[in-house]
């Protein structure tokens, strides 16, 4: 390809063909610090590079910087930033590759339509709290935050450029007498002492921002950026023609001292007493699509349709709308299966079509509750992608066709064991206990009608029908091993690091037979056998009744072991790759015999996410960025091997399959629903949610926590949410855990855990009442 020629200052006069192994297709814009181009991955991902200035690679301070704001970026990558892709900082000129993400950003829409009226306002302070909230949560302040930092996406505004950004252990500091950032959107601290900057200077920021946002101008304005840095740590600001609505909130962000400011939590408690009159009208509305429906991923694109790079700086400035919007990933091609003979292959794109009218929804449930919580929350409008979203609780609909899940609605005036009154004796009431009264989310699965859980180092039973604690017992190294397995009509606590296993009696908790030298690193249990792997990748099936071990040997093909299991299948499968990526070598195991039942070795990264009955359903990875690009319909009776490609990659995927129908999320917030008979993608949803839960599904809705232990649903038809319990935070906004735990489906219920250590109950028929 030939070399792209540049304009504007500062830019280099040839741009470079490829940075990393990503192709450069055009100038996105550029600035003091670098340019930024719209690029594609080998695969054919949508990127924004941003490729250093030849003359800045050179500075070894530069170079500190650099791989700071690199540093920065990763640790934000989420709903509310563009994650990071890729990066060299020591590359001879350094980069890094976020995702492409359409939209103009905040300077560029208030230059061209002006000043935003209060609903939009209400919803872009809301949006850009929720993302302060999560940048702050991993230690990283921004900075800089500005409106050409502010893109303005259809699914809620985006926080990018983090070049200035600065992790609380940072070993950069600013040098003596260098003033970094943009004067007009810069706190009192960072002219008076910038190595004392924190977290509230962003707050002071985003009130400049928001006054910007309302009136076209800032806060404190002057030609002279000396005069400007005067008034902003001397002068109170001018709020004329900012809405009466939020004028207050933007004031307490202005602050002269940080302590004085909220914090993003505080905006938006604040902002509750506003949200009834929220317009969830999007802000773009000729990028909106018809509720139910999803772009056509092989459609041309929009040449009206605005797009900037995620990977924009504020030393780039404005960066020009960039026509088109991101395409879908495409082609047919095959996928080869290993057996003889068979050569049923095929690929299909995972189109999106319009899925038929739903029926009529689900019979009211006996035990709905009727207290005056719910009499409060049935006065509310009707859920719909347009309309105010949560069960108990209202989540802003920010700019897009969906929705970003933070609650903003009423919160519990005090915490109760159970909620609700009973209608009939038959009821079920939603409930909530804190068993071990310890922050953490235990960990719970259900069976032999009990809820067990783990935490810390002991296991415990709740009654499913009210929460009760019936037992409890100390069993070591179960904090960080997955919830207790229920098998052979006893309960299974995680093996013990020094050696020891042991099968609990599940209705007094007490030992019912124990192996005192059992060293066993894996546990996974399947109808009334155990799996038990070890360090060398030996693997024990075990009677789980009775602890008598009924084969031992190891899985051909197999080093290291990890057994998944779905349920209704009777089998368990283990799965290898290969050392460069390229291939996967998967294995079905009889668990009470040992007997491998089929193998298959099948092209590219796999992970199996669930069972149809008749095929294994699996995520085909990305070797090298952990990416999911599609699924794989496998189905061993006959050799035949499916593919539907992702029209948008899912990183670190988790999935889990109903029926015939696969529920992929990854780190981003995105949910989607696979139809794996039809070959194509139903519905997707962006949840605002920048890490979640392996989704659970039952048919009617798909469920999942997040890390502020919330429980959403969403309509397994129609890809909407369908209700969100309250948040249970532990008190400590700053620590995030490591993975969470699945929700879990019993009997028309849902258990959840949250981080402030409670297990809670919910009815999974009506989650608008949550």
């Amino acid at each position: 390809m030939a070399p792209h020629r540049n304009i504007g200052a500062g830019t280099e006069a040839e741009l470079p063909e490829y940075a990393g192994h990503y192709r450069l297709e055009s100038c996105l814009g550029s600035g003091g610090m670098g340019v930024v181009h719209l690029a594609r991955s080998t695969s054919g991902l949508k990127l924004a590079v941003k490729v250093v200035h030849a003359e800045l690679a050179r500075d070894r301070e530069f170079r500190g910087r650099f791989r700071q704001e690199v540093a920065a970026a990763r640790r934000v990558s989420g709903a509310f930033t563009a994650p990071v892709v890729d990066a060299d900082p020591e590359a001879a000129r350094p980069w890094m590759a976020t995702l492409f993400i359409p939209g103009p950003t905040l300077a560029q829409h208030v230059k061209r339509n002006g000043p935003m009226p209060p609903p939009q306002l209400r919803r872009l302070m809301a949006g850009l709290a929720e993302g302060l909230r999560d940048i702050h949560r991993v230690g990283v302040v921004h900075r800089d935050l500005k409106p050409s930092n502010v893109l303005l996406a259809e699914d809620g505004p985006k926080v990018i450029d983090f070049g200035i950004s600065r992790p609380k252990d940072s070993e950069l500091r600013t040098e003596t007498g260098k003033l970094i950032g943009t004067p007009p959107f810069m706190a009192p601290e960072q002219f008076r002492r910038p190595r004392e900057v924190g977290p509230s200077a962003d707050i002071f920021a985003l009130g400049s921002l928001l006054v910007h946002a309302a009136t076209g101008r800032g806060p404190f304005d002057s030609d002279s950026p000396y005069v400007v840095a005067y008034q902003v740590v001397h002068d109170e600001p001018d709020l004329t023609g900012v809405p009466d609505g939020i004028a207050p909130l933007v004031l307490n962000c202005l602050a002269k001292e940080p302590e004085d400011r909220p914090s993003p939590d505080e905006l938006m408690r604040e902002l509750r007493s506003v949200a009834a009159s929220y317009d969830t009208q999007a802000f773009i509305p000729a990028q909106r699509a018809e509720p139910g429906a999803e772009a056509d991923p092989g459609a041309e694109a929009d040449p009206g349709a605005e797009a900037r790079a995620g990977a924009g700086a504020a030393s780039a400035g404005a960066v020009p709308g960039h026509q088109g919007v991101p395409e879908a990933e495409g082609g047919i091609g095959s996928e080869p299966a290993n057996r003889p003979g068979a050569d049923h292959t095929a690929e299909l794109v995972a189109g999106t079509a319009p899925e038929p009218a739903p029926g009529p929804g689900p019979e009211p449930v006996p035990g709905h509750r009727v207290g005056p919580t719910a009499a409060r929350r049935s006065a509310r409008p009707t859920l719909s992608k347009r309309s105010l979203l949560g069960g108990g609780a209202l989540a802003l609909a920010v700019f897009g066709t969906l929705f970003s899940v933070q609650l903003l609605g009423d919160e519990p005036s005090a915490r109760q064991t159970t909620t609700g009154a009973r209608t009939t004796p038959d009821a079920f009431r939603a409930w909530e206990a804190a068993p071990s009264g310890k922050p953490g989310n235990p960990q719970c699965s259900y069976g032999a009608d009990l809820l067990v859980c783990a935490q810390a180092e002991s296991v415990f039973a709740l009654d499913p029908d009210d929460g009760g604690l019936l037992w409890r017992h100390t069993a070591a190294g179960t904090a960080a091993s997955g919830p207790p397995v229920v098998s052979g009509g006893l309960v299974q606590p995680a093996p013990e690091p020094a050696g020891g296993l042991e099968a609990l009696d599940p209705a007094s908790g007490k030992p019912r037979w124990r192996q005192e030298n059992a060293e066993y690193n894996g546990l996974t249990g399947t109808g009334d056998v155990l799996l038990l792997t070890g360090a060398d990748g030996t693997v024990t099936g075990v009677d789980s009744a009775s602890g008598d071990a009924l084969w031992s040997g190891r899985v051909p093909g197999h080093d290291a072991l990890y057994f998944r299991t779905f349920a209704g299948d009777p089998l368990a499968y283990v799965a290898s790759t290969s050392d460069d990526g390229s291939s996967t070598l998967v294995t079905a195991v009889d668990p009470r015999s040992g007997a491998v039942r089929w193998d298959a070795r099948l092209e590219g990264m796999l992970t199996p996410v669930g069972s149809t009955g008749e095929a294994l359903v699996l995520a085909s990875a990305d070797p090298v960025y952990d990416t999911a690009q599609a699924l794989i319909r496998y189905t061993p009776d006959s050799g035949e091997t499916r593919r539907v490609t992702l029209p948008v990659p899912l990183a670190q995927a988790r999935g889990t399959v109903h029926g015939d129908v696969a529920y992929l999320t990854g780190t981003g917030g995105r949910l989607v629903a696979v139809d794996m008979t039809a070959l194509r993608q139903r519905w997707s949803l962006e949840s605002g949610i920048a890490r979640s839960s392996t989704p659970v599904a039952d048919g009617r809705h798909v469920y999942f926590t997040a890390p502020d232990g919330r429980l959403l649903a969403v309509d397994a038809r129609e890809g909407r949410l369908a209700g969100q319990t309250a948040p249970r935070m532990d008190g400590t906004p700053d620590r995030v855990a490591a993975t969470l735990p699945d929700p879990v489906i019993a009997d028309g219920r849902i258990y959840a855990t949250a981080p402030d250590g409670t297990v809670f109950a919910v009815d999974g028929h009506d989650p608008a009442d949550w």
